[in-house]
C-alpha cells in the first residue's frame, strides 16, 4: 500500500524528457500561425521603427562620408572635444532632472495617493498630470519665453514689486542649463506622478494594518516596509526621466539655440544640412544616445522585475 505522504504520480509530459517540445511540434500548424499572427504587426512597428533605423544609424555611424569604407574617426570625434562636453553637460543636465522632479513627482504622487479615490482634487491633479506631461517641445519652449523670459509677464511682475526679486538681477536666464532644467520639470514631474502612482498603490492595506498590530509606528513602517518595496519602482521611474530629459531635442533647442552644449542639438546642427559639418560625426552621437539609453532600459527592466515581486 502506498505511503500517504507519496507524491501523486506526475503527468507523462513531466516524466518523459522532451516531451514538451514534441507536443509543441506535433501541434497543428494552424494553431502556431494564430499564436505568432498577433505579434505581427507589433513586429513590422519594432522593426521599422526602432531596429531598422538602429542598424542604419550604427552603419553611418562608422562610414567615411567623403569616400567609401568604414572608419573610427567619427566615434573618436565624438567623444572629443565639444561633443563630449556636450554628453557631460546632457548627463549633468539629465540627472538633474530625474532626481528632483522624482523627489517631488513622489510627494505629489503620495498626497494624490492619501486623497479619497472619489475626490475631485485627486482627479483632477490625475488629469493635469496627464496633459502636463505631454505637453513639451517649441510650445513648452514659448511657454517659458513668454512668462520667465527677460520681458516673460511674471519677470516684469516680480520687477515691478521688487527689483530684488527679478532672478536677472541675480544672474538667472531662462537661456541656460538652468533654464532648461526648470523647463524640463514642467512635464517631469506630472510624468513621475504618473509612472510611481501605480506603484503607490499597490501597497497593500494589509501590510500597514499588519505593522499596527506589531507596534510599529508610521516611520517605522515606511523604513522597515514602504520605502524598500517602494524602491525598485522609484529608481525605475527615475531612470524614465533621465531617459526622458537625455534625448529630448525640441525644448533645449528653442531655448538654448545652440548656446551650451548639449547632445541632441549638437545631433540637430550636424544633421540639418550645414555642408561644412560631418553628419556621420552626427550618427556617432546619435548611437552614443542609444547605447545609454538601452542601457537604461535594461536596468529599468531589471528593477521592474525586482519591484514586481511586492508590487501586484
Amino acid at each position: 500500500m502506498a505511503s500517504a505522504s507519496a507524491p501523486a504520480e506526475a503527468p507523462e509530459l513531466r516524466k518523459e524528457p522532451g516531451a514538451r517540445w514534441r507536443a509543441f511540434r506535433s501541434a497543428p500548424v494552424t494553431r502556431h500561425v494564430g499564436r505568432w499572427l498577433g505579434v505581427l504587426p507589433f513586429g513590422v512597428y519594432v522593426a521599422l521603427g526602432l531596429a531598422i533605423p538602429t542598424i542604419a544609424l550604427g552603419i553611418k555611424a562608422f562610414s567615411n562620408y567623403n569616400s567609401t569604407g568604414y572608419t573610427l574617426a567619427n566615434v573618436q570625434t565624438a567623444a572629443t572635444g565639444i561633443y563630449r562636453t556636450g554628453y557631460l553637460t546632457d548627463l549633468k543636465l539629465s540627472l538633474a532632472a530625474a532626481i528632483l522632479p522624482g523627489i517631488f513627482g513622489l510627494l505629489i504622487a503620495y498626497a494624490i495617493f492619501t486623497a479619497k479615490r472619489a475626490s475631485i482634487l485627486r482627479q483632477v491633479a490625475i488629469t493635469a498630470s496627464g496633459v502636463f506631461a505631454n505637453f513639451g517641445g517649441v510650445p513648452l519652449a514659448f511657454l517659458f519665453i513668454a512668462t520667465l523670459g527677460p520681458t516673460g509677464i511674471l519677470t516684469i511682475w516680480l520687477n515691478d514689486v521688487s527689483k530684488h526679486l527679478n532672478p536677472y538681477n541675480h544672474g538667472f536666464t531662462l537661456f541656460t542649463a538652468n533654464g532648461v532644467f526648470l523647463a524640463y520639470c514642467y512635464f517631469q514631474i506630472p510624468l513621475m506622478v504618473l509612472v510611481i502612482l501605480p506603484a503607490l498603490e499597490g501597497l497593500r492595506p494589509a501590510w500597514r494594518e499588519a505593522a499596527s498590530n506589531l507596534g510599529a509606528r508610521s516611520w517605522q513602517y515606511w523604513r522597515f516596509v514602504g520605502i524598500p518595496v517602494l524602491t525598485p519602482a522609484m529608481l525605475g521611474c527615475m531612470l524614465l526621466l533621465f531617459g526622458s530629459s537625455f534625448s529630448a531635442y525640441a525644448t533645449a533647442e528653442a531655448l538654448t539655440t545652440g548656446t551650451i552644449p548639449l547632445t541632441p542639438v549638437q545631433i540637430g546642427t550636424l544633421l540639418n544640412g550645414n555642408v561644412l559639418a560631418n553628419p556621420n560625426v552626427g550618427n556617432a552621437l546619435s548611437l552614443g544616445i542609444v547605447v545609454v539609453i538601452a542601457v537604461v532600459m535594461i536596468i529599468y527592466s531589471y528593477l521592474q522585475r525586482r519591484a514586481a515581486r511586492w508590487l501586484r
